[in-house]
């Protein structure tokens, strides 16, 4: 039997009208009607009518009229009404939970980052309830340092290292990815009565970069989270691949490709091959950073690596671009500062290897990349559903 649409009814009108003008609003800092009318397509009633039902509910303000709003000469009937995003009213929180630790990010609902905080787990492998705690205490650590608590949180982005499908379940088909699976959306909600969203952490990091990063506004993009291990988060005209278990992006095929042979990521292949080397030749211990310093300041050895793993990251952004076709390939998280050295010899060997090459560029974004898609995700749902949720006076 053919699918049909779902009808419009008043109530879905309501809640489309209403993200549309928060949508607009929240990117301003005030907006007319004239300006809604605009940028929504509604009329002059609708967008009236959207903004009086949203200043009731305490989601935007209407601002007193300024004198610079009328046009020259004489003035006729009423100023433009003029409105705000009463950032404020509430917060959402964005969550990344990695192997060994935690951070928490408190946003407005601008996005604005008002309180942020970390904690590291004892082990990788701890027991569910640890892992818990151990979220849930940076959560309440980031919303103190932002002077606000849980009842004003509206909605929770989390970001895992692991695949969650479009339902947010955890594929748990490796152990590693098992270690996340911790009935973190119950909990929270029996806790402190939130909505979390589950998500993949290269996904919300692609989420994150095309709101705030270098692919900004790119609708074909793939973020290649490059750290220890490569993950990628794939964007196809403008919304996120998951697949049928969410492990579109995963990249456990590098194992089979020539010139690859593994998914270690920059800071992995940077230490390996450093140690495998002898180390630094100023001594010390093998690391990610020590060798891109070294690199930096001429040593011959520390170029090597980084042409070695230029090479490498080339091949791996063929494949994707072979099968995906993005526009751009961004290289992200921690690593990222650093992998900006790589960029002109990924970019120069790539003709070679694919008929397809992207642009590839370097987040701006640090190891905040995930928390920062993580509040996108969350404010995509609060701006979605206001109508729905309650704010707390």
């Amino acid at each position: 039997m053919k699918p049909t649409a779902a009808a419009a009814t008043p109530q879905l009108l309501r809640r489309v009208n209403a993200q549309s003008v928060l949508g607009f609003i929240r990117n301003t800092e005030s907006a007319t009607g004239t300006e809604l009318m605009t940028h929504t397509g509604l009329t002059r009633a609708s967008v009236i009518a959207v903004c009086e039902d949203l200043i009731r509910r305490g989601w935007i303000r209407e601002l007193a009229a300024r004198g610079d709003d009328q046009p020259a000469g004489p003035r006729k009937g009423r100023p433009a009404r003029r409105f705000e995003l009463n950032a404020r009213a509430g917060f959402v929180l964005g969550i990344d939970i990695g192997a060994a630790t935690t951070t928490a990010a408190v946003a407005d609902l601008r996005g604005t980052v008002v309180g942020r905080s970390s904690e590291g787990f004892r082990a990788a492998d701890i027991p569910a309830a640890e892992r818990i705690d151990v979220v849930d205490r940076a959560c309440r650590e980031a919303l103190a340092a932002a002077g606000t608590g849980p009842g004003a949180v509206l909605a929770v982005g989390a970001g895992i290292a692991a695949p969650v499908d479009r339902d947010g379940k955890v594929l748990v088909t490796q152990h590693f990815w098992s270690l996340f699976d911790v009935g973190l959306r119950a909990a929270l909600q029996d806790l402190h009565g939130w909505t979390v969203l589950l998500e993949n952490d290269a996904n919300l990091a692609a989420l994150g970069e095309r709101w705030r990063g270098s692919g900004a506004g790119v609708d074909d993009l793939v973020v290649l989270l490059a750290g220890e291990r490569l993950g990628a988060g794939v964007m196809e005209s403008g919304r996120l691949l998951h697949g049928r278990g969410g492990a579109a992006g995963e990249m456990g095929y590098l194992d089979l490709v020539e010139g690859v042979g593994s998914s270690d990521g920059i800071a992995s292949l940077a230490r390996q091959w450093s140690a495998a080397g002898g180390g630094p030749v100023a001594g010390g211990p093998a690391s990610a950073r020590r060798v891109f310093e070294d690199a930096a300041a001429g040593d011959p050895a520390a170029l090597a690596i980084l042409d070695r793993i230029a090479d490498r990251m080339a091949r791996v952004i063929a494949t994707v671009a072979s099968f995906i076709n993005p526009e751009q390939v961004v290289i992200g998280g921690a690593v990222a500062e650093s992998a900006q050295a790589l960029a002109p010899g990924i970019t120069a060997r790539l003709p070679r290897l694919t008929a397809t090459p992207p642009r590839v560029t370097v987040s701006p974004l640090g190891d905040s990349i995930v928390t920062v898609g993580a509040v996108r995700h969350a404010l995509d749902f609060v701006e979605a559903n206001a109508l729905e949720l309650e704010l707390n006076p």
